[in-house]
């Protein structure tokens, strides 16, 4: 598939003029009214094609769309951008920017960097035999790590491991299906560092020790999944043992040499990331960085719109500035030799910070009309939040999802229950959306930015990983059903 550049211009100037025409047409209210109200629905549509850009163009034209991948990005961006400045001026676009941007996007992928940059700093080497025992250990190990070090950090950790240990097996899929499932995903559900969508609601207000509470959720699935892939690695490992006898015996011939963990000293950093985000948290009720009396952080006001001033707190700088320095030394005193033995590129991290930033400035209409309207979408139990957001978790990216139906139980009007920037949300409501986002992003390759990552190092090193509606048979046998238990067990569709 080939765009020439007169079709993105010929795309661009037609939804521009559409998107201009409604949202005029929405927009007559009076002007200290809330945006999400002015807004048309269809304004979203930049959002839904960014996504649907990056679920489908892959399948239609990898190639293409591995160098092109910026240009989608951006102009689905300017799509909404356009159409916003011409309408509701520039200073209500820095606004939604601002906000999108730098509260936002930045704080997200700066954390997403540092653990990727230190984590690909620590190697682990020596001989391991891709046996059903040596790869359970290694998703649970994975899967525990995952909530400290994060999905990304967890899944750079153990993917090259794993790897090497099951190089001699033929039949060996499956397992980097449930290294998605388990250690990209579901693993990272008990701290904000574990998984982008908790951490975006720790940027908003949710406590950094609330998402504990998953737990339960987190562990039944955990132990069932890590059952069902037991199950079936052994009835593989007995079938490649069986039919491919040279290669177990070439495997067993190799000089075994001992398990040995090089740039242990990225540990240091690693604890460096960790407690930054845990020092943002408790310095956010400090009366030297917060307003006791609104509960809002202090920090540099940067403009004011319709009375209201838009702060990035300082906790930020500190949090983002600590993050950043563990990377800087990380790079510093890491041999070359050891990222080269973890095969360590910037691929990866580049497409999730180019993929993300069109995903995160295209969302901005999304979060405002739900923010306004999230009452009568008809969402009023748990379980219609655990099935919302994990659905469009699925196949949206569950990060920007989260917030949207983090936005929307915020606007059910909870009197008491969690107190976010977004207003109080209930906790059986934020605990719904919490594993309905990061428990489903699993559903999809576009899920979660970890399982592009995991994918596409699995087959650069030769694994045969299904196509995407292949890797959503797998979710449907194995994830679907554990959902449906986790509805029954923790969010009863019966009770009102």
């Amino acid at each position: 598939m080939r765009l020439k550049k007169i079709s993105i211009t010929t795309i661009l100037t037609f939804i521009s003029i559409f998107a201009i025409n409604s949202v005029v047409f929405a927009s007559t209210g009076s002007s200290d009214e809330e945006l999400g109200t002015r807004l048309p629905i269809w304004s979203i549509l930049p959002f839904v094609c960014m996504l649907l850009s990056i679920a489908i163009l892959p399948l239609v034209n990898g190639h293409w769309w591995e160098h092109n991948q910026a240009k989608i990005s951006a102009l689905w961006a300017l799509v909404f951008l356009i159409p916003f400045l011409i309408v509701f001026g520039v200073k209500e676009m820095m606004s939604g920017l601002v906000h999108s941007i730098i509260l936002d996007y930045i704080p997200f992928i700066v954390l997403l960097f540092g653990l990727f940059v230190v984590t690909g700093g620590i190697s682990l080497r020596g001989t391991l035999n891709g046996t059903p025992n040596v790869n359970i250990t290694i998703l649970v190990i994975g899967t525990v790590l995952a909530s400290w070090v994060g999905t990304t950090g967890a899944g750079m950790l153990m993917i090259r491991p794993l790897l090497r240990a099951n190089k001699w097996r033929k039949s060996k899929t499956h397992i980097f299906v449930f290294f998605i499932f388990l250690i990209c995903n579901i693993g990272g559900s008990l701290t904000p560092i574990g998984d982008p969508p908790l951490f975006l609601g720790f940027l908003r207000g949710v406590p950094f020790f609330w998402t504990m509470k998953l737990i339960l959720p987190m562990a039944l699935n955990s132990i069932i999944l890590l059952i069902a892939f037991y199950i079936l690695d052994r009835r593989a490992y007995k079938k490649d043992m069986a039919a491919y006898p040279e290669s177990m015996a070439k495997a067993a011939a190799e000089k075994k040499e001992p398990l040995k963990i090089d740039g242990l000293h990225n540990v240091i950093f690693l604890a460096m990331i960790i407690g930054s985000v845990i020092l943002s948290g408790i310095l956010s009720k400090n009366p030297a960085f917060a307003d006791q009396s609104t509960g809002l952080n202090k920090g540099i006001t940067i403009m004011t719109i319709h009375g209201h001033g838009i702060v990035i707190p300082y906790i930020n700088f500190i949090r983002d500035t600590i993050i950043l320095i563990a990377a800087f030394l990380s790079m510093k005193t890491t041999s070359r030799g050891i990222r080269m033995n973890n095969n360590f590129t910037w691929a990866p991290i580049k497409e999730v910070a180019i993929l993300f930033a069109g995903i995160f400035i295209t969302m901005i209409p999304a979060l405002a009309i739900l923010g306004a309207r999230g009452s009568e979408l008809g969402l009023t139990r748990p379980a219609h939040f655990f099935w919302a957001s994990g659905i469009l978790s699925s196949f949206l990216d569950n990060a920007p999802t989260y917030l949207v139906f983090m936005t929307t139980s915020a606007s059910l009007g909870a009197t008491s229950g969690i107190a976010t920037t977004m207003g109080t949300i209930a906790p059986d409501m934020l605990l719904a959306v919490s594993c309905g986002a990061v428990f489903m992003g699993a559903n999809t390759y576009i899920g979660n930015a970890p399982n592009f990552m995991v994918r596409s190092i699995a087959e650069e090193n030769e694994v045969k990983m299904p196509g995407f509606f292949g890797y959503i048979g797998w979710s449907m046998t194995f994830l679907i059903p554990l959902f449906i238990l986790n509805t029954l067990l923790f969010f009863n569709p019966f009770v009102q």
